[in-house]
């Protein structure tokens, strides 16, 4: 009989932890990227996020950027998808497939540098591929990095499961005090 009560409780804690799972997965969701790039010549790191809703029926899925923030490495300048040349068309997320069939999302996202305005330097992230190049002197050597990315997980499911766990964890510790005052 003792067993019942448990049971009950564990499947409610469960069910409501993957209903705020289900919940979020059903409607459209913001779904948020880490990026770092990675030159000879520059660090820096970055997030994105887009609405998954927006994503195009073509047959390469693209959408354009709601929030982006970018930093260079030891550089205070903040670069943002207004800074993109061609906002408010661009930046762009577009869906990708690696070699080895994981799908993820990468940017198309093209910059001029902000920390130093009289430059001609300018950015260009495509993919997994960083370009830095002069807009003004055609004869310079173009500098090529990489980019990766990691998708930033969704706070919903880790909350459902650490709520579960702590209900899971009290209801344990209740257990043990009552049969502590049986004894």
């Amino acid at each position: 009989m003792k067993l019942v009560p448990k049971l009950v409780l564990t499947a409610a804690s469960l069910t409501l932890g993957f209903a705020t799972i289900d919940a979020k997965s059903v409607s459209a969701a913001i779904i948020n990227y880490a990026f770092t790039v990675d030159s000879p010549v520059t660090k820096g790191n970055g997030f994105f996020s887009f609405d998954d809703s927006t994503l195009s029926n073509d047959y390469n899925p693209e959408a354009t950027i709601k929030s982006l923030s970018f930093q260079f490495d030891g550089d205070s300048t903040v670069y943002t998808e207004e800074d993109d040349a061609n906002y408010p068309d661009f930046p762009v997320v577009f869906q990708t497939t690696s070699l080895t069939g994981k799908t993820s999302f990468a940017l198309d996202y093209l910059f001029n540098d902000k920390s130093n305005p009289s430059s001609s330097i300018s950015y260009e992230i495509i993919g997994e591929d960083l370009t830095i190049f002069s807009r003004t002197s055609p004869d310079a050597e173009p500098i090529s990095g990489r980019v990766s990315y990691t998708q930033v997980p969704e706070s919903t499911p880790l909350i459902g499961a650490l709520f579960a766990c702590s209900l899971g964890l009290m209801m344990k510790r209740k257990g043990a005090s009552i049969k502590k005052v049986k004894v």
